[in-house]
Formats: C-alpha cells, sequence, structure tokens
C-alpha cells in the first residue's frame, strides 16, 4: 500500500502533498500520476499501486493543495461534480508545472531513480502535453487531455517521447479541437496521437460509471508498453 506524504514546492515555498506507491525492491524509474479535477481519490491511489506492482514508484500530487487541499471528490456525484469545475476554474497550469518539477526533482534526488514518466488524465491530460514540452521528464502519456489544441504553439519544444490518448466522442474535447490537435501533432516525431472511436471523457477510469473496459485495456497496454520502452 502507498502512504501520503509531502515534497518541497519547487521554490521551498510550503510542502505538496503526494500519495506515493512504491514497488518490492529498487526501482529505477518512476511514474507521476496526475489527476482529474477530482483530486487524489480512491481511483487514482489505485493507478499509483498498478504502477508499483509493475515496478515503478509512483506519485500522484495534490494540484489543488494551494486552495483546497486534501479535496476527494467524484465524477458521479453531480454536486461533486461541480465542485471539481469550480476547482478547475481556480487552477494555474503553469503552478501545476512547477509542481510537475518539483516532483520530477524530489524522485530523481530522493528516491534516487534515473528516468520519469508522467500519465495524467483530463486536467492531467494537459499537464501531460505542458511537461512534455516544458520540463526534461523523459517520457509523458495524456488521456483525454484538455485545452491541448490551444497550446501547439509549443509542441516545437516537445523533445521527449508523448502519447495522446484522444477519445472521439469526448464532450469535453469536440471535434474540431480534436482535428487541430491531429493538424498541429500527427507530423510530431516525438509524439503518438491514438483515437478512441465512440468513447468519451473519462473512459479509462479505474472506478465509477465513465470506464469503458475494453477502451482502457487498450488504452492501459498501449501506455505500459510506451512507457516500458522509454523508462527502462
Amino acid at each position: 500500500m502507498g502512504e501520503k506524504t509531502t515534497i518541497p514546492e519547487f521554490h521551498g515555498e510550503g510542502e505538496i502533498p503526494v500519495y506515493v506507491a512504491r514497488p518490492e525492491g529498487q526501482s529505477e524509474a518512476a511514474i507521476i500520476v496526475v489527476p482529474e479535477i477530482f483530486g487524489v481519490n480512491e481511483g487514482i491511489r489505485q493507478k499509483c499501486e498498478n504502477w508499483a506492482n509493475k515496478g515503478y514508484v509512483a506519485l500522484a500530487p495534490d494540484i489543488f493543495w494551494r486552495f483546497a487541499p486534501g479535496v476527494e471528490l467524484s465524477p458521479d456525484v453531480p454536486e461533486q461534480m461541480q465542485e471539481a469545475f469550480g476547482y478547475f476554474q481556480q487552477y494555474d497550469a503553469d503552478d501545476g508545472v512547477k509542481d510537475i518539477e518539483a516532483a520530477i526533482r524530489w524522485l530523481r534526488h530522493e528516491q534516487a531513480v534515473d528516468k520519469v514518466g508522467l500519465v495524467g488524465f483530463c486536467l492531467g491530460g494537459r499537464l501531460a502535453y505542458m511537461a512534455a514540452a516544458r520540463t526534461d521528464i523523459d517520457a509523458s502519456v495524456g488521456y483525454y487531455g484538455v485545452m491541448i489544441d490551444q497550446m501547439l504553439g509549443e509542441a516545437h519544444a516537445i523533445a521527449n517521447p508523448l502519447l495522446l490518448h484522444i477519445p472521439t466522442a469526448d464532450h469535453f474535447v469536440g471535434p474540431e479541437a480534436q482535428k487541430a490537435i491531429h493538424d498541429g501533432l500527427d507530423a510530431h516525431p516525438k509524439v503518438t496521437l491514438h483515437d478512441y472511436e465512440g468513447l468519451d471523457h473519462g473512459f479509462a477510469a479505474e472506478l465509477g460509471n465513465r470506464r469503458d473496459e475494453a477502451g482502457a485495456q487498450l488504452a492501459d497496454s498501449r501506455t505500459e508498453a510506451f512507457l516500458a520502452a522509454h523508462l527502462k
């Protein structure tokens, strides 16, 4: 089982709450699991455990720690969904990249891993793209990332491998946004895109009503192979 702890904020201005799951033996690689807008809930903790069982140190940062520390929400509860949208409106993604930088530094220096990857979902999927463009993360994976179509001007800075999972029926990322992402990234030598016909946002959630079992297993198998190729 994992544990809750804290790591130093990038500039030393506070402590970031994180959930860390470790494999039984020493690992040479780690994965940062960036949650959706629902916090480090049971489903995100389970994803960390899954990665630890595969031999990685897994760390999930509390992305809303600056204004709603410790919040855990369910997308299947309408009131909690609305609460999550409120936090999303307050969130500064630039701060999120700094928190990822802090996690990379902590994992490399305190956990003695050689390589660090990232897997992000929804807002975390956007941060996977931003981390690929702005940090030295070794490999990144984004599931149903939002607002990536608005950040394609940063694509030239992506120097390490990035994989994006795009459900074609995503009601938060419409057809025009999906087309823009393909137009902007299909030819990029470091970027791989996979479409999931007819699936919606959240299809790879560990728990809850949104999960599509076949789609989740396909995407997760691709993620596992991608990270194994670039982190080991």
